[in-house]
Formats: C-alpha cells, structure tokens, sequence
C-alpha cells in the first residue's frame, strides 16, 4: 500500500504529529478543541465504527467538515454542501523577516478577533493563536494586518489568517506579513503551504507570483451527522452563503474589493 502525503490528509497528520497536544479524540476520529479551530479529521479509509466514533464526538445534528472526501456515506448520514478549493506548497516563496512585524500573543485575541471581524478571512477562534506563531503589523496602536501558521504536518506548516484592514489595502502588507511567515517555517527546516478557494483566481495568481505552486485541487464537504440536533437547531451549514467566517470549515471567497493576498487563505480546510 502506498503511503499517503502528509499533504493529502493534512489535519490528521497534525493531530498525530505536532499537534497532539490539542487533539480531542473519540476512538479513531481526532479533532481540536472548539474554541482553536474547526477541523475534524477522520482516518484515510474510514470504517463502519469510524463513523460511529465520528458521531461520538460531535453529536447528533452536529456538521463533519471533511477535504478530499469521496467515499460512500452510511445510511443517515447526509452531505450538506460542498466547496471547491486548492492546495498551494512553497517553491520559491522569497521569505524574509520583517522588521514592522510584531509576534502577536494571547493579550492580543481581543485585537485579533476584531481585525478578522472586519477583514473576514475565515475561520478564526479565541484560541486559534495556540496552533503557532502569528504576527501582526499595527498602525497608530492599531492591528491593521496579520497572518499565521495554522495546519502543521510533520516538515510542513499552513500559512493562514492572512488579511489587512480595508483602508490599508494596496500597501503589501499581506505579502510582506506572508514572507515573513514563511521565513519562520523556513527556519524551523519545513516548508510553507496553503489553501484558497478554487473561484478565488486573482489570489491563487497572486500566491503564484509570491512563488506558491499548485499541488492539489480538493473539495471540502459539509456532512451532517445522523439525528436531532440538541435544541432542535440545525448546525449552519458552512458552505451555505450566510455562514459566517468563524463557522467555516473552508477557505471564504474573496471579497469584493481588496488585496487577494489578505483574502485567500482562511482556510484548509480554510
């Protein structure tokens, strides 16, 4: 049997790996804490008791976020919506410290959560900032940019939460802020990778330019778990066009107006 890439299940491969510190785990179905992140990771050839330790963890009603996943359902189980994405690993990038980017801490969420409030780049949570080192570049006492690491295979790191205030766009700063991620990573002898979503086309030429290749297109799939939700409330629907960026369980499209840097990589899986 071939073995898989690290790439090809990339929240799995954290979980196991650096990341096991945060993993939350039900038999062989693995995920982060609610408050860190959205992300769900099953094994690469689920079973009949994955899925039921699957619904173990979340609960009835609840949304499994899932990339790359194109097996057959079991019965009850219902697919909710889909998203297109790509995968985009470092060949090139010209990474480089900066010396206007400060290494934002847990004294900084309040300031964090209201600049992804604004920006939206997607999915973002009060302790997000524990998955790895994320800086920022603040105007006038102002965080006004930032981006971070956030998946992290074994010798590979997603760069996401990339996004600057509206009023600051067209200054680079998300590249500059991309550059000195990478830096990071580089140092630490790993390589830069991350997510956008595929109708994002402006961003993808632009991680392009910054020297990001394509490795993978992926679909992100929304799975509602078997029985009534607590509460009878659905859970949102994460592809559906309200959800919000901190119910999303894949990159949000870009906005209208703005950098295509900043509004790419929310997510991987987002």
């Amino acid at each position: 049997m071939t073995e898989r890439h690290p790439l090809d299940n990339p929240a799995l491969a954290s979980l196991l790996g650096p990341h096991a510190h945060l993993a939350v785990r039900q038999g062989s179905v693995l995920r982060y804490p609610e408050d860190v992140a959205p992300f769900i990771a099953l094994p690469d050839d689920p079973d009949a008791g994955t899925w039921r330790d699957a619904a173990t963890l979340l609960g009835p009603g609840a949304i499994l976020p899932l990339a790359g996943f194109d097996d057959v359902l079991p019965t009850g189980w219902e697919v909710v919506g889909h998203g297109a994405g790509v995968q985009l690993v470092d060949e090139g990038v010209a990474a480089a410290p900066d010396d206007e980017a400060v290494r934002l801490e847990p004294d900084d969420v309040e300031d964090i959560l209201a600049l992804i409030d604004r920006a939206r780049p997607g999915p973002f949570r009060s302790r997000t900032i524990e998955l790895g080192t994320y800086l920022g570049i603040r105007r006038g006492g102002v965080l006004v940019a930032m981006a971070g690491e956030r998946l992290h295979p074994p010798g590979w790191t997603e760069i996401s939460a990339v996004c600057t205030e509206e009023a600051y766009r067209g200054q680079g700063l998300a590249t500059r802020l991309v550059h000195a991620v990478a830096a990071i990573i580089r140092a630490r002898g790993e390589t830069p990778f991350l997510h956008a979503s595929a109708d994002n086309t402006g961003a993808i030429r632009l991680y392009e330019q910054l020297g990001f290749r394509l490795r993978r297109r992926v679909t992100f799939t929304a799975i509602r778990v078997p029985g009534e939700p607590a509460g009878g409330v659905p859970a949102p629907n994460p592809f559906a066009a309200a959800a919000t960026p901190t119910a999303a369980a894949a990159p949000t499209p870009a906005p209208r107006s703005g950098s295509a840097t900043e509004a790419a990589s929310g997510g991987p899986v987002g």
